[in-house]
C-alpha cells in the first residue's frame, strides 16, 4: 500500500509538472508573439475608407481582363510624396462573390450592386466576350444609375460596349479595342466611335475611354492629373516605374 501511495505522488507530481509546462508554452510561446508582429507589420498599410476622400470605383464581372481593373488601382491608390491618402479605391462586383478574370484568377469585390457608396469615378473594363454583360440588366442599370453622381466615367477596351448599351455617353465620343470600333459604331449609332487604329486614348465631357489592356493606365493617369496636378501625374508615374517601360531597350 505504501508503495502504491509513493506512486500515486509521483504521478500526480508529473502530472501537475506537464500541465504547468503546457501553460507556461502557451503563454510564453516566441512563435505566437512572431504571428502577431507579422500580421500587423502586414495590415497597417491598409487604406481605410475615407469617406471625405473621392472615391474610384472599379466594375467587376467573371472574365474580366485584370489589367484594367490592376491598371487603375495601381494609379490612385498611390499616396502623394508625403504619404498621404488622396482616394478611396474600391472594387464592385453584382454580388459578394469572387468573381473569375479572364486570366484564371479569383478577385473578391468590396461592394456589391447594393451597397455601393456614391462614386466620384467608375471605370468600367471588359472582357473578350462581352455578350453577358451587355445583356445582364443588372450591371447596365448600376452604369446608369452611378452615371447619375459619378464627375468621370471611363470606359476600357470593350467596356465601350457597355457604356454604348446604357445609352449614358450618347452624342459623345469613345474609342474601344483596335478592331472593335466599326461594330460598336453599328450596335450604338448614337456613339461617336473614333478610329481605334489611330486613336488609343479620347476625352470628352465626363466620359473618357482608352483601347484598354495596358493603355488602361492613359485613361487612369488622364484622369488622376485632372483631379489632383500635373505633378502628381509624374509621381505616380516615377513610383510606377512608367518610365522604364517608356525608354525600353534590350
Amino acid at each position: 500500500m505504501r508503495k502504491l501511495g509513493i506512486i500515486t505522488m509521483i504521478f500526480a507530481i508529473l502530472l501537475t509538472g506537464c500541465n504547468t509546462d503546457k501553460s507556461k508554452t502557451k503563454i510564453e510561446n516566441p512563435e505566437f508573439t512572431k504571428t502577431e508582429v507579422k500580421t500587423d507589420t502586414l495590415t497597417k498599410h491598409l487604406k481605410p475608407f475615407n469617406p471625405e476622400l473621392p472615391t474610384i470605383g472599379l466594375l467587376m464581372y467573371n472574365g474580366v481582363l485584370q489589367s484594367e481593373v490592376i491598371a487603375t488601382s495601381d494609379v490612385f491608390a498611390k499616396p502623394t510624396e508625403d504619404g498621404n491618402q488622396l482616394f478611396n479605391v474600391i472594387s464592385i462586383a453584382e454580388t459578394d462573390n469572387p468573381i473569375t478574370t479572364e486570366e484564371g484568377m479569383h478577385f473578391v469585390p468590396d461592394y456589391t450592386f447594393e451597397n455601393c457608396p456614391k462614386l466620384t469615378a467608375l471605370f468600367v473594363p471588359s472582357a473578350y466576350d462581352m455578350y453577358a454583360q451587355v445583356h445582364n440588366e443588372k450591371i447596365v442599370n448600376f452604369i446608369k444609375e452611378k452615371n447619375k453622381e459619378t464627375k468621370y466615367t471611363v470606359s476600357n477596351c470593350a467596356g465601350a460596349q457597355l457604356i454604348g448599351k446604357s445609352g449614358i455617353a450618347d452624342g459623345h465620343k469613345i474609342v474601344t479595342w483596335i478592331g472593335g470600333g466599326e461594330q460598336l459604331q453599328k450596335d450604338y449609332p448614337n456613339l461617336k466611335v473614333e478610329d481605334d487604329s489611330l486613336v488609343t486614348f479620347v476625352e470628352d465631357g465626363k466620359f473618357s475611354s482608352s483601347n484598354g489592356n495596358l493603355a488602361s493606365y492613359i485613361s487612369a493617369l488622364n484622369l488622376v492629373e485632372k483631379m489632383t496636378s500635373p505633378d502628381h501625374r509624374k509621381f505616380v508615374e516615377s513610383y510606377l516605374y512608367l518610365d522604364r517601360l517608356q525608354n525600353w531597350k534590350e
